[in-house]
């Protein structure tokens, strides 16, 4: 007998007296508040992502005087939301991404009540790498993609894609609480909100 059949064995003997845990109640809520817009974007201020309110039409016109340089977009984002000059992620390598001067994806999924936006590695997302190594990244989202809660941001989420929840701009604290940004992603993030 092994160590570790004699240590599961003890265990399971000591347990052998204890009742049987009842059945855990699955009565979650099934129907929330609308998605509070103005909450989103007081979220996104504190935690000092900028958010424009844009059109659809004005994307590539507001991406381009938010971003000097090369602007790094994904395979599947629309064309009318590409800025001239738009450089393509057709599996570039890491060092190519890095020296974009900054990255435009969609969203999946952005909750009010925390200030977060999920990525999902959909096409218009593109691979994960993209939007952790530019030091600005632009998200494009839409207002029936915000949601009140996290509960119901899971609810929209396959759990089985590459999820990216991003909470503002990257950002840490030493033991001095001094604010450190970009230190694992892009110190610049720019929500632009899309018009109802």
């Amino acid at each position: 007998m092994s160590s570790r059949e004699l240590i599961l064995g003890r265990v399971r003997a000591a347990l052998r007296d204890r009742p049987r845990p009842g059945p855990v109640p699955r009565e979650y809520r099934r129907t929330f508040p609308a998605a509070d817009l103005d909450l989103l974007v007081d979220r996104l201020v504190d935690y000092r992502a900028e958010v424009h309110r844009v059109g659809e039409a004005d994307i590539a016109a507001t991406v381009a005087r938010i971003v000097t340089g090369a602007v790094l977009v994904p395979e599947g984002l629309p064309a009318a939301w590409r800025p001239a000059g738009a450089v393509v992620d057709d599996r570039l390598a890491p060092d190519r991404i890095a020296a974009a001067a900054a990255v435009l994806t969609a969203a999946a999924v952005a909750v009010a009540e925390t200030g977060t936006i999920v990525l999902d590695a959909s096409p218009d997302q593109g691979r994960r790498i993209i939007s952790l190594l530019p030091d600005v990244h632009v998200v494009v989202l839409r207002p029936a993609q915000v949601v009140a809660s996290v509960s119901q941001a899971l609810a929209r989420l396959d759990p089985a894609r590459p999820l990216t929840w991003i909470s503002g701009p990257s950002a840490t604290s030493d033991i001095e609480l001094n604010r450190v940004e970009g230190v694992h992603g892009p110190r610049h993030l720019h929500v632009l909100l899309l018009d109802r």
